[in-house]
């Protein structure tokens, strides 16, 4: 897997990765001489975290069977207060809705992404600790 950035401006760059052949807005923050012209790096990783374990648990329940009529995830990280400002926690929610999901599901599904499918999770893990919350509701009608 290879994945680069080229330098726009000041702190704005364009990343791009080989295996998809899509490139997105990287800048930072204007605190330090950045522009607010894309995301920051280190939003990717929660990003790509979401949308990693994401993938596997909606995955996972579809094949259960369950009715999910929508589904987000939701990643947040709290930060060391000094350089590097690593990840010291974060907290990852599941929110679905739909009809008749079984909760039992639902959290073998989450586990399974967390112990088995989910490499970004497995990745982040070694650096901080990761706590898991789901909320499931029922969808009207």
């Amino acid at each position: 897997m290879d994945a680069k950035v080229v330098w726009s401006k000041r702190l704005s760059f364009t990343g791009s990765a080989e295996m998809s052949g899509f490139s997105l807005p990287l800048a930072a923050d204007p605190k330090v001489g950045g522009q607010s012209e894309g995301f920051r790096p280190l939003e990717l990783l929660l990003v790509g975290l979401a949308g990693c374990t994401g993938m596997d648990v909606i995955s996972i329940l579809e094949k259960k069977r369950q009715e999910v009529t929508a589904f987000e995830v939701r990643a947040h990280a709290e930060q060391a207060g000094h350089h590097p400002r690593v990840f010291t926690r974060i907290t990852i929610e599941y929110l679905l809705t739909g009809r008749n999901i079984d909760r039992a599901s639902v959290e073998r599904a989450v586990e399974l992404s967390e112990t088995t499918y989910c490499p970004a999770q497995a990745m982040l893990r070694k650096a901080a600790g990761i706590e898991m919350k789901i909320t499931i509701r029922d969808a009207a009608g």
